[in-house]
């Protein structure tokens, strides 16, 4: 059906149950009523959001993105189906640390297969690129043989043809010792993120007055949040402009920390879901190769054999879920955590109107489980 209206829906960012117009597959209206003669589909206080966009997952279904080859171009169609089912519209393929071969190897496929993806399924939107620029102090799961001093030079030479491609780039900023790097990636178009870093209050808040604009995994892999060093995430949280990715599984930060952190990041105003994701999401818990490493998955946490926290395979609605679940805060915020936030936070718009009508249906049960599927008809 091309043309039709939802009534009685419940939509994150207005008030009251709402009506939703759609004509030719396009969202023409939002209001109380909308004086048009369509067919009417009741949700009865459902709620209809957009599909949610992850700008932090390092592959799936077995494909770690850093190992991508161009004859993956099909396995990258059957990911991007996969996470469409997860509700996924959108996402950055996240290439982690590694080398300067690999990275402009998978760049290269990334570019192909972003001039010829599908409709009706998640959409590349960009890369991110998690390294190689940092610190060596708060590397985590990253290979230290691959990390590089953050200067133009080695920007250049790892975006080197593909600077278009590129998205995201998280980075520690206490390494550029000249503050030219952060003003030039952001001439490029390319967003600054900070992460992986050992940056205090005062060098955080000189890298987001050169064009930072994004935190990368909040609480982890920096200094915590102290009251007297507030460091890299309290700057973050101070500043207006900017917004904090961060993991809601459980493992990476407390619930009580997320609390903390949502309130403090003024919900969907400062802060985004991802889902930090690993090759096996989509798979079961094992053991899997990643790079010349060996996680071991467990009740969907990525481990290294020394323990070291890696990733999880958890899929970015879980943490919408788990947020409603643990309390940290209201449905609406909790969806709009994983749907609006982050296309605000790389420059798209959140509007429904105007957007084909590829739409999310959520039901809180009496049994106080929020769950969720593709609204269809």
């Amino acid at each position: 059906m091309k043309n039709y209206k939802i009534a009685n829906a419940r939509v994150p960012g207005y008030a009251g149950l709402q009506e939703i117009a759609i004509r030719d597959r396009k969202i023409v209206s939002i209001d109380r009523f909308v004086n048009l003669d369509l067919q009417i589909i009741d949700v009865a206080g459902d709620r209809i959001s957009l599909g949610g966009v992850d700008l932090q997952i390092n592959g799936a279904l077995g494909l770690a993105f850093p190992d991508v080859q161009i004859r993956d171009l099909e396995r990258l169609d059957r990911i991007c189906d996969f996470l469409w089912e997860q509700g996924v519209d959108g996402f950055l393929p996240t290439i982690v640390t590694t080398s300067i071969e690999n990275i402009h190897r998978s760049l290269a496929v990334f570019t192909k297969f972003m001039a010829q993806q599908r409709p009706d399924t998640a959409q590349v939107l960009g890369v991110h690129l998690e390294g190689p620029f940092l610190n060596p102090q708060k590397r985590g799961a990253h290979p230290e043989a691959y990390l590089l001093p953050l200067n133009i030079k080695f920007i250049t030479d790892v975006l080197g043809k593909y600077t278009g491609v590129v998205k995201v780039i998280t980075l520690a900023p206490e390494l550029d010792r000249t503050d030219s790097v952060i003003p030039y990636l952001k001439s490029l178009g390319i967003i600054v993120s900070l992460g992986h870093s050992v940056a205090t209050f005062e060098q955080a808040e000189l890298a987001f007055a050169g064009g930072a604009s994004m935190v990368t995994h909040a609480f982890n892999a920096m200094p915590g949040l102290g009251h007297r060093e507030p460091g890299l995430l309290g700057a973050a949280l101070t500043q207006p402009h900017v917004q904090c990715g961060f993991i809601a599984d459980g493992q990476h930060v407390h619930p009580a920390m997320l609390k903390v952190l949502v309130r403090a990041g003024r919900y969907s105003e400062g802060l985004f879901l991802v889902s930090d994701a690993l090759s096996p999401l989509g798979l079961p818990d094992g053991k899997y190769p990643w790079d010349d490493r060996e996680i071991e998955v467990i009740n969907g946490t990525a481990r290294l054999p020394d323990g070291t926290l890696s990733g999880t395979t958890r899929s970015l609605l879980v943490g919408v879920q788990n947020l409603v679940k643990w309390g940290v805060c209201d449905i609406d915020d909790a969806i709009a955590l994983a749907t609006s936030a982050p296309r605000q936070a790389i420059g798209q718009s959140s509007s429904y109107i105007g957007r084909d009508a590829n739409l999310l249906r959520w039901n809180y049960n009496s049994d106080r489980e929020l769950n969720w599927q593709r609204f269809s008809i």
